[in-house]
């Protein structure tokens, strides 16, 4: 499955309730789990992130569906990007003209 690495930020509300935040995980793999995807580590950062989610769902759409369905509730803004594995890569790379 492709690997997507979201980049978490906690908002005003997020902060407000931040005891919650345990909970609010244990929910985001749950909501994986639901859509077919894996949600792989989970890691709380410091400096311009809050919090650093790798993992992998079936496709972009899934990814997709799954960073609106979490990030609705208002406690987080996500930004997902799609990582490429150093195969994946290489691949890519071997295709160009």
């Amino acid at each position: 499955m492709p690997t997507f690495i979201s980049l978490i930020r906690l908002t005003q509300q997020g902060m407000e309730n931040i005891k919650q935040s345990p909970g609010r995980l244990e929910a985001a793999k749950k909501a994986f789990k639901a859509m077919g995807a894996e949600l792989k580590q989970s890691y709380m950062v410091m400096g311009q992130y809050d919090m650093v989610v790798i993992g992998e769902a079936p496709d972009d759409e899934t990814a997709a569906k799954l960073s609106l369905a979490i990030g609705f509730k208002g406690a987080i803004r996500i930004e997902t990007m799609r990582a490429f594995t150093e195969e994946e890569y290489h691949k890519i790379l071997g295709a160009l003209p």
